[in-house]
């Protein structure tokens, strides 16, 4: 019979430096609450869709100014087309994929850095989950960046009449910069995983 192991007593230095992980537990209920405001904040632009569909002209210019179409652009509007839909739209994905992002900094994060959360064998169990840590957070959130990062430049440059040539320039530029760091992280991760392997191979 395998015996279990006790855990050696830490000290009081060592269990107050450790107890410190807590300390982040604000963090990530706050970062719930945000949760809920892009929750809010989606179903106030799904309603304004639905309304300026049905011919809200209110709700209209609302969709048109939080689509950046303002100005002499926006005069000559007056009911929803192809554009416009299309640009709210992507506005609702962005604002799921950045709930997703907080999801996985919220689960993920407080997993790997504050507290088991004892979701093993639970059906809902996300599949990344099972096997995260600090670096493979850090490959998911570059990722779940450059999609973010995909809708906000795909988004601009329908809607490209309305932006300065510097200002596509500049979010090309961030985009690339965003895909080149996710590429160097992930290199990093297959560095690391290599030399660990290699090491429980000797």
């Amino acid at each position: 019979m395998s015996e279990t192991k006790t855990p050696r007593p830490l000290s009081p230095l060592s269990t107050l430096i450790f107890a410190s992980r807590w300390i982040q537990l604000p963090l990530y209920l706050g970062l719930i609450l945000a949760q809920c405001v892009y929750v809010y904040h989606f179903w106030v632009e799904l309603v304004d869709l639905v309304s300026a569909a049905m011919g809200n002209q209110e709700a209209l210019l609302h969709l048109l100014k939080a689509v950046s179409v303002t100005g002499e652009a926006a005069k000559g509007v007056t009911a929803l087309n192809e554009t416009t839909i299309m640009l709210v739209v992507l506005g609702l994905i962005d604002v799921v994929m950045i709930s997703n992002l907080l999801v996985m900094v919220i689960v993920g994060g407080y997993e790997t850095f504050v507290s088991r959360l004892g979701l093993e064998n639970h059906p809902d169990q996300p599949e990344w989950l099972s096997h995260v840590n600090a670096t493979v957070l850090k490959v998911k959130l570059a990722m779940a960046i450059i999609g973010i990062s995909s809708i906000h430049l795909l988004k601009t440059f329908i809607n490209a009449k309305n932006y300065e040539a510097k200002e596509l320039i500049a979010q090309t530029v961030i985009h690339v910069v965003f895909l080149l760091s996710a590429l160097a992280i992930a290199y990093c991760d297959q560095l690391m995983t290599k030399s660990q392997q290699s090491l429980h191979k000797h």
